[in-house]
Formats: structure tokens, C-alpha cells, sequence
């Protein structure tokens, strides 16, 4: 069996206007009855070593990719971080931005305070080095801003890495409101500028906190686009944060790429998904150029092979366990599992934990993440967090299971909720205000494991003797 028949793929309309297109373009979208062409992704299997070298993009379907460096299965994590940041530009705010960090961790590891890293929204994977395409990871950035309003009031200094256009903590209240942000304002008499009477209240609110954590330098904001974008910030973060030690955590509530496309095979210029620059092309027209009336939601009509477009992805090397064990080795990690299959859930996310020996997995389904999430710690029963069915508004059908059941965020009921059983609307409280004081609590204790365990090691008189005043200051710190 080949290559090509094994592959997995999925087509695409170039240029339509579909929600659930994973593959955008700044393109303008086109009507159904347009003429178009179809993108065929095909996801390669490690283990494929086609023989002769090609780009990632070719425009029939005949295999012919290159394996880079990255896709071997059999490297070590680090040679797999050795050769995915060798291979890979650095973006070029990666030295701003490192710096940046830097001068925000020591001037709150001089005061003692705890620092947390949260990533937030989805990477991009661009199909051209001038980017007019690529693939999305879509994600508005909701669990992160939200997260790290709450971690600000639970008295961290947050370095805040989104998205770029993302959500932000405070402005999320506002930026993708459904509203338009206008109408919550209004012209007073003097010709000034005033917040409607009906919004006065809560933003007034949220404007202090925002307010007092930039006054108090508790928040930066990094902003990255791309999948390597985002790893290289990634990883010159968390080596910052390695002052830190126990104090540090890192969030990572980001919707991360597992494919992309390796820059030695990724061509220059738009894609093209016509011949109609090639002046070598021979008088005579050939049928099969006759570009077909293609509709979006109606694949039935046959796409001429040479109108497709594959694009062989290779997958990004997993750099949880570089994180865990090299990046930021005493700070605590969370990451998150979202599924939609509540049966597999909590499977899928300790599969993650015993692979990555990270210290909590958050897991979540994509119909009830606003409701619940289940913490799945070592050694530990997952433990589901829920708003309380008090806080949840009662729905439209009145089921009155949903309401008058006092609950404290973690319910006795040890399995998913049901969607059907949930309300319409938006939970009455944001579920990320039960979520970080759980997390809290769990990087309390890890920060204790770590002093006790630093106090039981034995003396040893061959350290220098800046190390061993280093060592006792860690200990005493408490």
C-alpha cells in the first residue's frame, strides 16, 4: 500500500466562506457556483521516508515529500529540541521578548512572589513564507484571559502568552462582546465621552483591576502567531523562570499545532491554483485545465487531479517532557486535554500525564468546558469541578433538576455531565474562579514537597561556598 493511499486527508474549498475551515486565506470568499479549486491535506506518519526530496506543497497528488529532521521517530527528546531549533528561524521579537520576561521574573522573584506562565489561544501553521494561507488552531483564547484574571486576583504576576488579537484579561470583557463596544458608550453634555449608566458599574470594576495590575507590574503580554512563534517563546520563558524554582507555573492553556511544515520545504511565494503565469504553456488547450463549478457543501463532482493541492505535514516534536525535565524542571506544569468523547476523556488525559510525569492535567469536553473540568493528578482519582447547579441558570424548558442543589464546585457525580441536562446560556460564575483556587492550592503543596525535600538533603562540605549559601537561603525562603 502506498504512502498516499494511507494518508489521511480532508479537502477544503479554496476561498469559501465555510466556519469550519481549518485552512484560511485572506482571500474574499466566493459563492458556491464559483469555479474553484480543492485543497487535499494529507497527514504523513512518521515512519514515511519518500526517496527523492520535494516540497511540502506540490499540485498533483503523486507522492513526493521530503522527511526532515524533525520527523524521525527515533530521536531522543533532545535531539529532537536541538534539531527542531536549529532547523527553524527564531521569529525576530524573540530576543525582546525574552528580555522582557526576564526583567518581569526578577523583579518578582525579589519580592517573593509567585509567577505564572499562561499560553493562551491557537498557533498557525503557514503554508508559504510570504503567509497568504495556513492552518488554524482555532481558539478565541477564553480559558486563558479568563484564567489569568484570576490568577491576578489570587495575588500572581502573570506573563500572559496569547495569541495575537486573542483574547486579553479585562479588555475579553469588551473586545469580542456581543455588543459593539460603542454602544456601551455614550456623548455626555460637555461633549465627553461616558460609559452608558447600565454598564457604568461592572466596568468601572473591571477598569481598577486592570489598572492595579499594571500598576502593581503583575501583567505581560506576549504575543505570538505561529506554531514557531510560539515554541521559541515558549522555551526562552520558561528557562527565565528557572530562578524561580517551585514558584513557577506554567498554564498552558494554548490550542498548539501538531503538524507543520518544515521551512526547507515551504515554498515562497502564494500558492498558486492556476497555470496562468507558466509562458511555457502550449497553444493547445487541454480539457482537463477546464477548472470545474465546484460547491462546498456537494463534493460529488469529480476534481480534476491536477486542481488539488497536498500539502504533507510533518509533526511537531512533543516538548512537554523537555518542559518538565529540562526548560523548567522545578516549576509546576499544568496542561489541558480537551475531547469530545466523554468516554475516553479521562483516559486520554492520564496517558498524557504518565508520558510527560508533568504534575496536573485539566480535562475538559468541548460541549460541557464551560460547566466543568476534571483535575487528573499522580497518584491521584480524577476529580471533576463544576459550577454548582445553584449558579446554573435554570432553562428554557424549566428542568427543574438544574436548580435549588447546593453545591460547593465539586459535585459528588463522578462522570461527565450530560449536555442535555445543562441550561441554555452562560454559566451564572465563570468556571475558571473555581479553577484557580484549586490550582493554587496544588502549587501550594508543591512548593512545600519542594522546601521539605531540599531540607532533608545532607550537608555537603565539598560545595563551593556560594552554592551552599545559595542552597540554605532556597531553604530558608519557605
Amino acid at each position: 500500500m502506498t504512502d498516499q493511499a494511507t494518508a489521511t486527508q480532508a479537502c477544503f474549498a479554496c476561498g469559501t466562506g465555510s466556519p469550519n475551515s481549518l485552512l484560511s486565506t485572506s482571500q474574499p470568499s466566493k459563492s458556491p457556483s464559483v469555479s474553484s479549486s480543492t485543497f487535499s491535506l494529507s497527514f504523513k506518519l512518521p515512519d514515511s521516508r519518500p526517496s527523492s526530496p520535494s516540497p511540502s506543497v506540490f499540485s498533483n497528488s503523486s507522492d513526493r515529500t521530503m522527511s526532515s529532521s524533525s520527523s524521525r521517530p527515533d530521536r531522543t527528546p533532545a535531539e529532537a529540541e536541538r534539531d527542531y531549533f536549529s532547523e527553524n528561524p527564531a521569529p525576530a521579537n524573540l530576543e525582546k521578548y525574552a528580555a522582557q520576561a526576564k526583567e518581569f521574573i526578577d523583579f518578582h522573584a525579589a519580592a517573593g512572589r509567585r509567577v505564572v506562565l499562561v499560553t493562551s489561544g491557537g498557533t498557525t501553521v503557514p503554508l508559504e513564507r510570504q503567509t497568504v494561507r495556513f492552518i488554524d488552531n482555532f481558539s478565541a483564547g477564553t480559558r486563558g484571559a479568563t484564567s489569568a484574571e484570576y490568577f491576578l486576583e489570587n495575588d500572581y504576576a502573570v506573563i500572559f502568552l496569547h495569541r495575537q488579537f486573542s483574547l486579553l484579561p479585562y479588555s475579553r470583557h469588551y473586545s469580542h462582546a456581543t455588543n459593539c463596544f460603542l454602544d456601551f458608550l455614550s456623548e455626555g453634555s460637555d461633549g465627553s465621552v461616558i460609559a452608558n449608566e447600565e454598564y457604568r458599574e461592572k466596568m468601572l470594576t473591571v477598569l481598577r483591576k486592570y489598572n492595579s495590575a499594571k500598576k502593581e507590574n503583575r501583567l505581560l503580554t506576549l504575543p505570538f502567531t505561529t506554531i514557531n512563534d510560539y515554541l521559541f517563546v515558549l522555551r526562552a520563558v520558561a528557562h527565565d523562570m528557572r530562578p524561580l524554582g517551585p514558584n513557577g507555573l506554567l498554564y498552558l492553556a494554548a490550542a498548539v499545532s501538531d503538524f507543520f511544515v518544515p521551512p526547507e520545504r515551504m515554498v515562497e511565494h502564494k500558492i498558486q491554483s492556476t497555470n496562468a503565469t507558466d509562458l511555457n504553456r502550449t497553444a493547445a488547450k487541454d480539457p482537463a485545465d477546464d477548472e470545474e463549478v465546484f460547491d462546498n457543501f456537494d463534493s460529488s463532482p469529480a476534481v480534476p487531479r491536477n486542481k488539488r493541492l497536498i500539502i504533507d505535514l510533518d509533526p511537531v516534536p512533543k516538548f512537554l517532557k523537555n518542559l518538565v525535565d529540562g526548560w523548567a524542571p522545578e516549576g509546576m506544569i499544568v496542561s489541558f486535554k480537551l475531547e469530545t468523547d466523554p468516554h475516553i476523556l479521562i483516559q486520554k488525559a492520564q496517558y498524557s500525564l504518565d508520558r510527560y510525569q508533568h504534575h496536573l492535567v485539566i480535562g475538559n469536553l468541548l460541549s460541557t468546558r464551560k460547566w466543568e473540568v476534571v483535575f487528573v493528578a499522580p497518584g491521584q482519582p480524577g476529580r471533576w469541578i463544576r459550577v454548582p447547579r445553584n449558579r446554573r441558570k435554570k432553562s428554557i424548558g424549566g428542568n427543574e433538576r438544574l436548580v435549588g442543589v447546593a453545591a460547593e464546585g465539586t459535585e459528588t457525580i463522578e462522570r461527565p455531565l450530560d449536555p442535555k441536562d445543562l441550561p441554555d446560556g452562560e454559566p451564572e460564575v465563570e468556571i475558571e474562579s473555581l479553577i484557580i483556587p484549586a490550582v493554587e492550592a496544588m502549587h501550594t503543596s508543591h512548593i512545600k514537597k519542594n522546601q521539605e525535600s531540599l531540607k532533608s538533603l545532607p550537608r555537603d562540605a565539598s560545595l563551593p561556598p556560594d552554592q551552599a549559601a545559595l542552597l540554605q537561603e532556597a531553604v530558608a525562603s519557605g
